[in-house]
């Protein structure tokens, strides 16, 4: 054998022998439902150092733009009940989370009853006659506390009224003006 054919055979099982010193990941396997919003947020168990403090309260405020692909779950309403459920599995009280999501731009049709929902799908899925997916999980939050409000000037862009919100969901004069209202409540701004 060659000395370059050698040096190609020793660099092939040395690159094989990288591959299988890779960690595996865990993946989907490690998330599990949570306790308190059923079928959503499903959360990992982890080894934290970062301490919550025993009476700590969450307020926290979360903001969605991005409308869902038509018929899927919103990823910004199922953060909401992720929070919800990692922190009840390590403790905090339910009491002391208090979320509040503000809702803007195309995503108002998320928070909308299905007429609506329906009318806002792309021309190619107005005949499939697809439902707001996101209504069972809305319900979930609403039942548990989470306010969740609608830019009022989204609203009116999208011909969105009131009569139209999902049950729980409410009217903001504005996205701004809803996140002001609650920074003064003492809702934190989370930043994803």
């Amino acid at each position: 054998m060659s000395v370059s054919l050698k040096m190609m055979v020793i660099g092939v099982i040395g690159l094989a022998l990288q591959v299988m010193a890779i960690p595996a990941h865990a993946g989907m396997e490690a998330f599990k439902d949570g306790s308190a919003i059923k079928g959503y947020g499903q959360i990992a168990k982890i080894e934290s150092q970062l301490s919550i403090p025993k009476d700590m309260v969450f307020k926290v405020a979360f903001d969605m733009s991005k409308a869902a692909k038509p018929g899927e779950v919103n990823r910004n309403l199922n953060t909401l009940a992720r929070f919800i459920n990692m922190h009840l599995a390590v403790g905090v009280k339910a009491e002391n989370i208090q979320l509040a999501m503000v809702v803007h731009g195309a995503s108002v049709a998320d928070l909308a009853k299905d007429s609506f929902y329906q009318g806002q799908l792309p021309k190619e899925l107005a005949n499939k006659q697809l439902v707001n997916a996101n209504k069972d999980l809305v319900e979930q939050l609403v039942n548990y506390g989470v306010k969740i409000y609608i830019c009022g000037q989204s609203a009116a862009y999208y011909g969105l009224d009131n009569a139209s919100l999902l049950p729980g969901v409410e009217m903001a004069l504005s996205a701004m003006t809803a996140h002001a209202v609650l920074a003064q409540q003492g809702y934190s701004l989370n930043p994803f």
